[in-house]
């Protein structure tokens, strides 16, 4: 499982109360474009994304909030990890975008990618699972 990488904005979206990381409902969206960390909105990455079809929704999976969990001075916060089953080919991807769904200003902050290091090519029958950090997908310190 990659670990995360963040985009620019997500420290400065953080700080300015653009994410409720306990309320706010997040997505993860698969694409075969590599993200550059200068993206900060959903409509940034979703031209590369994968179309709706064969099991994937454009816009991607909720990854549904497990909670934050504070154990002596690390904060983490957790989701569950999301599933597709695909019925047909649905297309390729190597990189999975996390963004906020739930912001509207700016409309659908972008938080982090996490690479697969290859192209996945999913047949029917196949299922992806991304398989957050049990650490946390994102720590505080």
């Amino acid at each position: 499982m990659p670990d995360i990488t963040k985009f620019n904005c997500f420290s400065r979206d953080l700080a300015t109360k653009k994410h409720d990381l306990s309320a706010d409902v997040f997505k993860l969206m698969l694409t075969p474009v590599l993200p550059v960390a200068a993206n900060s909105v959903y409509s940034d990455v979703s031209a590369g994304e994968l179309a709706t079809g064969f099991g994937y929704t454009a816009g991607g999976q909720i990854a549904v909030n497990s909670g934050i969990i504070l154990t002596g001075a690390v904060t983490k916060w957790n989701l569950q990890n999301p599933l597709w089953t695909f019925t047909g080919a649905a297309g390729t991807f190597r990189y999975a975008i996390l963004y906020n769904a739930t912001q509207t200003s700016p409309l659908y902050p972008l938080i982090g990618w996490y690479d697969y290091g290859s192209v996945i090519t999913p047949g029917s029958g196949d299922t992806f699972t991304e398989t957050f950090n049990a650490a946390g997908v994102l720590t505080v310190t």
